[in-house]
């Protein structure tokens, strides 16, 4: 998957591979725990923030995939680890 970017926060580079690695783990067969370690937890609350604000297109690709794991399965869990750096 290649995506061209110009002029972005790192609020956004932050949202996006998060995005990414929930779109791959979601696409897997038996995945039942996600775990997404972070140096920056303060991104990742911005997805469970539906306030209008610029990283919307990133909030309703995540709020989707994560709607679908939880709807397959309701022992399925998301855990969001602070790392810092």
């Amino acid at each position: 998957m290649i995506h061209y970017i110009v002029n972005i926060t790192i609020t956004e580079a932050k949202l996006f591979t998060i995005r990414c690695g929930i779109n791959q783990a979601t696409n897997l067969q038996g995945i039942r725990k996600i775990v997404v370690i972070t140096n920056s937890i303060h991104s990742t609350r911005k997805i469970f923030d539906y306030t209008s604000h610029p990283f919307q297109v990133h909030i309703t690709s995540i709020s989707y995939k994560l709607r679908r794991f939880f709807n397959t399965n309701i022992s399925n869990t998301i855990k969001f680890w602070e790392c810092p750096s």
